[in-house]
């Protein structure tokens, strides 16, 4: 009777809980026995096993009983990621390779037929699940995968490209060291590259106007506010929304690890894309799961994927009902909670929503035309238009801070207006901002409630009787009147002014005026 453990690691929604590969191998009739929870996809093993070790110049014991259990025996396991560990278990209790050596290292990765190494998901939600762990153990991983979890501050990760590369320093014959030397490649943590390369590539200054809307975008950015662009088709919502990503500060070093885990588990992340502040663009077609995630296991959607970066849903009236409704609790608590019958996992979500839409179904309400023109005009009644906006509930508008109107450029505007302020500009102001929030409170403008906003967002009596007259008027929720004070709170940051004055007010109302079809 031979027994053989060799460590690795699960996903379960952004965890990787530790996972024991038991190998037992035994005499009786022939067989390949593998137990533990284990998905198809895990149970599919056998045959690349069997298939890599033959053709890696190891020897498959044929001739025994062998049962491979996954411990702990209730936690779900999918993928091909143990098809390493599997192998190596096998090589161990046959003694083919020195089990005993093992115990320092954790294994991941897809064996091809051949025993060519293939990447897994999530390699990095395991690098982080060592991050800051005493004595942690060393990751050997597949090209592709080593280099996600080599991003982890402090891992210690090897690359390795086939299976005998993995087993060599394990071999019981002419080894008289347990370091891995010649075959495996240990990667350096990679060195972050200064701020300048990350300039972005769309710059604020391409578009020509439209000071109302990269106003409401500073603003956006300086407090973390969510914005809805309403105007008709070609007046520049999307150009403004594109570029809406380079006014956010830099990505710390622990933001970046959570957005780039987020990616990884979903299996989208690039090395290129690190410490890059990420855009979600979902087409309108996209359902609640697709937005929100979903699926068993959990997987994350395209909020978690916009973990620290933007979301822009462009013609929002045209996304389903269930999924803009699906919205409403994440931009609240900025994560969401995937909930099945087996288990469930929670994914952090904490985005700013950028979304733009047409004042109508055609797009052209409001267009005025002076005589002698030509040109599309608005044909569609009041009840069509009606119907369009109450695609949007007023629960979900009531969570969206800033509601700005994108009017159209004319010729003359396009041809002959100056250049505005660069993205760099505005950034820099928009920084100093976020700075003065957080050293101030913690968080940012948007993120003030309880006594943080009594506190923070005081008013002198003024200002005070003039929101508490405007709120009266609009019959605004709670909600709509805190986020109004947000708002003021940021322009008053802006005008470098400690106080909220009654200007501040009422430019702040003006981002909340009553909606079409909301009235």
């Amino acid at each position: 009777m031979r027994l053989s453990l060799v460590q690795s690691r699960a996903l379960v929604g952004l965890l990787s809980p530790g996972v024991t590969v038991e190998v037992h191998l035994a005499n009786g009739l022939p067989s390949f026995t593998l137990v533990g929870l284990a998905d198809v996809e895990v149970k599919e093993a056998r045959e690349r096993v069997r298939s890599a070790l033959l053709n890696s110049g190891f020897e498959f014991p044929n001739n025994q009983r062998i049962t491979v259990n996954l411990a702990p025996a209730d936690l779900p396991k999918d993928s091909g990621r143990f098809d390493l560990p599997i192998a190596l278990g096998i090589l161990a209790a046959s003694g083919q390779i020195d089990g005993s050596r093992l115990h320092r290292y954790e294994f991941a990765g897809e064996l091809s037929l051949s025993g060519a190494l293939r990447p897994v998901r999530g390699a990095l939600v395991m690098g982080l699940a060592l991050y800051k762990l005493a004595n942690a153990p060393h990751l050997v991983l597949p090209p592709g995968s080593a280099e996600e979890a080599a991003l982890v501050p402090g891992a210690t990760v090897y690359r390795a490209k086939h299976l005998r590369e993995v087993a060599q320093p394990f071999l019981p014959v002419g080894q008289t060291s347990d370091e891995a030397t010649s075959t495996w490649e240990r990667l350096p943590e990679p060195v972050n590259p200064p701020q300048a390369a990350f300039s972005p590539a769309l710059d604020l200054a391409d578009v020509k106007g439209q000071t109302g809307a990269k106003r409401a975008l500073e603003i956006a950015a300086a407090g973390g506010h969510s914005l809805l662009m309403v105007g008709p088709p070609g007046s520049g919502k999307s150009m403004l929304a594109h570029r809406f990503a380079g006014l956010l500060p830099d990505l710390s070093v622990d933001e970046a690890l959570e957005t780039a885990s987020v990616a990884s588990l979903a299996g989208r992340f690039r090395i290129e894309n690190w410490l890059k502040r990420p855009t979600r663009h979902p087409h309108h077609s996209a359902s609640a799961v697709a937005l929100v995630g979903g699926g068993s296991p959990p997987r994350p959607g395209e909020i978690s994927l916009a973990h620290h970066g933007v979301l822009f849903l462009d013609e929002l009236p045209e996304f389903p009902r269930s999924a803009l409704e699906a919205l409403r609790e994440p931009l609240e608590s900025g994560s969401v909670t995937i909930s099945r019958a087996a288990h469930s996992a929670e994914f952090p979500a904490r985005f700013q929503l950028i979304a733009a839409m047409n004042p109508c179904p055609c797009g052209y309400a409001g267009q005025v035309r002076t005589p002698g023109q030509v040109g599309p005009v608005c044909r569609c009644t009041p009840d069509q238009v009606h119907r369009y906006s109450n695609k949007i509930s007023g629960p979900l508008l009531d969570r969206i801070d800033l509601h700005i109107e994108v009017p159209s450029q004319s010729a003359a505007q396009l041809i002959h207006v100056t250049v505005g302020e660069s993205t760099a500009t505005i950034k820099t102001r928009c920084d100093r901002v976020r700075r003065r929030s957080l050293q101030r409170q913690g968080c940012t403008n948007q993120a003030l409630s309880g006594p943080a906003l009594d506190l923070h967002g005081k008013l002198g009596p003024e200002a005070a009787a003039y929101l508490t007259q405007v709120a009266t008027h609009f019959s605004w929720s709670g909600r709509s009147t805190h986020r109004v004070l947000k708002i003021a709170r940021t322009i008053a940051d802006l005008a470098e002014r400690q106080d909220i004055l009654s200007v501040h007010i009422a430019e702040a109302v003006q981002y909340r005026r009553p909606f079409a079809g909301h009235r």
